[in-house]
Parts: structure tokens; C-alpha cells; sequence
């Protein structure tokens, strides 16, 4: 497994080409960003961009703070060097994860520090419940970290594709309602700030490679485990979309249940799945928080799922092992940690089975950003839109 030493961080290439000026600053910062506090010397290296250029770029990111001090060094030979950090209170973003069970917004500032978190449990919100919530939370949260509308950048949204056609269990008719609603439509008015949607495993998966384990491993696969399944592709530090922006959508396989009916992953490794199956044992569950409190006969079901969601999710792993060859798949989502290990180790245990039949096999471990990414990896949205490295800034014209 190729991991990379986590204090060096994303290997980022600058360009020096005639219109790559915004491309390099996105680069620069983001670089500072991810290894700071980090010399302009280092900073050269990091990039491969000129010394000149990076005393240029992060004298314009100083000036605009974005950036600042974080002091000398001590004990070089020399005048010291000035180390450099983003500044956290540069800017802010909001980031809004709407699922079929909850409604989670983070307030979200440049460093990636989650300032102020807002969640109600409810399943199945409509999109005049998720609108009300949005514009009280905010405004509570705002309040509550100090910080003026007008430091909010953008609001990201991670919101699941197909929302209204994939049927979970006890999913109303009504939640249909969703076919025919463009979110961010139904939030735009509120800030007067761009609002960017994303499928909500992409996001988490973004997430996951700006703040997590995305920086050591340049290329995983990712599961999101919530009231469905749902998955995201990062190839070599990048998130990779595929044709239709559907890379990565793991829940829509078939495999076989433990009764032996062929059905949707999602329908097998979810949240719902296993509070159905907990409520059949007649065990009422309501959140996550209550499944960490099950004992005796209640910790059986879960037992049983975890071993259910082990086989069917055998043959589309080994399908991602050879197709892809990322270096770790990783389990996020709002299933609590203690879960997520054991159903990791099972699958561990169970693709152990292959190894001598593959080429290679990923370990499969839990995600850092866990239960908060897809709101986390939402809220990074803006900035990634205005402020990071990407493909898309490279290819801007003047």
C-alpha cells in the first residue's frame, strides 16, 4: 500500500504558464493550507513554482488575509524564515447534509474547523421543513460563533441523487415532492451567497480528501453508510465523477440477503436496513446515538446484519480491488465508529479470503470525517469553487 508521509502532504504541481496566475495561487494556498505552518522556501518545493513567484503570490494572500504568521524559525542558520498558516477567520462557509433521516448544517471556516453544528433527527423532511430549518439554524449559528452574514462565502448542500425514487422502508408517498424541487433554489434567496449541490457520498468523500485520511491516501474508495448506501471515487488527489457525475454509486448493486432475495446493497448495508431488521426483533430505534445502547438480544440483530452486510458487499469489493486498486476503501457515514470498525474488520477478515486470487486488496478502514463529512465536505464547496486548486481554475481564460 502506497501511503504517503502525512506531513508533506498532497504532492501539488504549480504551472507557470502565461494564464496559470489564479491556477498557482489556488495551489499556493492550498498548500499552506494542507502543510502549514510551512516556509516559502518549503512552499517552492511543495509546488514546484519559482522562489520568485511564491514571495509574490503569498505576499498578494497576506495582503488579502487569507493568510498570515505563525512566526520564525528557530535555530536555522540564517535570518530566520517566517512560517505561514491560512488564517481560519478569513472566510466561512455553510454546509447542509439533507438525508432521508436527518437534517445536519455546519458552519465551517477556512481552516476546516467546524465552528457551530445544527442536526434534528426526522425522517423523510419535506422541502418546506428542510427551508425553515436551514434559515433558523443559520441564523442561530451565525449568532451563536460571532461571525457577520456578510463573512459567509457560499452554502454547499449535499443531498442525495435520486432522492425521491430510491424507496427505503416506510418511505411515504409524499416524499415524491422532492422529484420536482431544485434545492438550491429553495435556499438561494436566504444569504444572497452561492449555493453548490452535490450528490452527498461525493461530498463526503471530498471532504474526506481535503480534511481526512485523503491526506495520506491519494486514491480510496468510499462508502457512506446513512439511511442508504452510497459511494465516492478519489483517483490520485482528484475526485473523479465519471461521465455522468454517478461514479462511485455502490447502493444501486445487487447482491443477495440473508433470506436469499437479490436486492439493492443499499436495501442491505444501510441504516434502514438495520433498524427494519431491529424492529422486527422488536427493538425500536430512532438514531444512531441508540444503537451504541443496545445490549443482550438487540446486539445479536446488529451481529447478524453486520455479517449480512459482510457477503453482499463481497463481490462489488472485489469488483472496486480490480477495476480500481485504490489504495484503502474507507466507511463513513452515520453509523457510530465502534460499528463501522467491526463491520470493517469483517469485511478485512472476509476479502482476506482473495488475496491469493486478486492483485492486489485495499484494507478497508473507518473514515476520519465520519458521521459530519457529507455536510463537511459540502461546506468545502465554496471554497474549492473560489479559493482551491482545481482542473477547472487551471483551464480559466483571461
Amino acid at each position: 500500500m502506497n501511503i504517503l508521509d502525512r506531513t508533506q502532504g498532497p504532492q501539488l504541481s504549480g504551472s507557470n504558464l502565461k494564464h496559470a496566475g489564479d491556477h498557482n495561487q489556488r495551489v499556493t494556498l492550498h498548500a499552506i493550507r494542507v502543510n502549514g505552518p510551512v516556509t516559502r522556501a518549503a512552499l517552492a518545493q511543495h509546488t514546484g513554482l519559482t522562489s520568485a513567484a511564491i514571495a509574490n503570490i503569498t505576499s498578494r494572500l497576506l495582503k488579502v488575509r487569507l493568510i498570515q504568521s505563525a512566526g520564525r524559525m528557530i535555530g536555522a542558520r540564517g535570518q530566520p524564515a517566517t512560517r505561514l498558516v491560512v488564517n481560519p477567520d478569513s472566510c466561512f462557509s455553510i454546509g447542509l447534509n439533507v438525508d432521508r433521516d436527518h437534517i445536519t448544517l455546519v458552519l465551517l471556516d477556512f481552516a476546516g474547523h467546524v465552528r457551530a453544528r445544527a442536526e434534528r433527527e426526522i425522517p423523510f423532511a419535506k422541502p418546506a421543513t428542510v427551508r425553515s430549518f436551514f434559515r433558523s439554524s443559520t441564523r442561530r449559528l451565525l449568532k451563536q460563533a460571532g461571525i457577520a452574514r456578510s463573512r459567509v462565502i457560499g452554502v454547499g448542500v449535499a443531498f442525495p441523487d435520486d432522492i425521491a425514487r430510491a424507496h427505503l422502508p416506510d418511505q411515504p408517498g409524499d416524499y415524491a415532492a422532492w422529484a420536482d424541487i431544485q434545492i438550491g433554489e429553495l435556499l438561494r434567496d436566504y444569504l444572497g451567497v452561492p449555493v453548490f449541490v452535490e450528490n452527498d457520498a461525493a461530498a463526503a468523500a471530498i471532504g474526506e480528501m481535503q480534511f481526512g485520511l485523503g491526506q495520506r491516501h491519494r486514491s480510496f474508495f468510499y462508502m457512506l453508510i446513512t439511511a442508504a448506501l452510497g459511494g465516492g471515487l478519489v483517483i490520485d488527489g482528484s475526485y473523479f465523477r465519471g461521465a455522468d457525475g454517478r461514479s462511485g454509486e455502490i447502493g444501486w448493486l445487487h447482491d443477495r440477503a440473508a433470506s436469499g432475495e437479490k436486492m439493492q446493497l443499499q436495501n442491505i448495508v444501510s441504516l434502514s436496513a438495520l433498524y427494519s431488521r431491529l424492529a422486527d426483533g422488536g427493538f425500536r430505534v430512532d438514531s444512531p446515538r441508540q444503537l451504541a445502547r443496545l445490549n443482550g438480544a438487540a446486539q445479536g440483530i446488529i451481529d447478524a446484519w453486520i455479517h449480512e452486510s459482510t457477503e453482499a458487499l463481497v463481490n462489488s469489493l472485489l469488483g472496486v480491488n480490480c477495476l480500481i486498486n485504490p489504495e484503502v476503501i474507507l466507511i463513513g457515514g452515520r453509523l457510530p465508529a465502534a460499528l463501522v470498525d467491526r463491520l470493517a474488520a469483517s469485511i478485512n477478515n472476509r476479502m482476506a479470503d482473495f488475496a491469493s486470487q486478486l492483485p492486489a486488496v485495499a484494507p478497508v478502514a473507518r473514515a476520519a470525517t465520519a458521521a459530519d463529512a457529507p455536510a463537511v465536505g459540502a461546506a468545502i464547496l465554496p471554497f474549492s469553487h473560489s479559493l482551491l486548486p482545481t482542473r477547472i481554475a487551471l483551464l480559466k481564460r483571461d
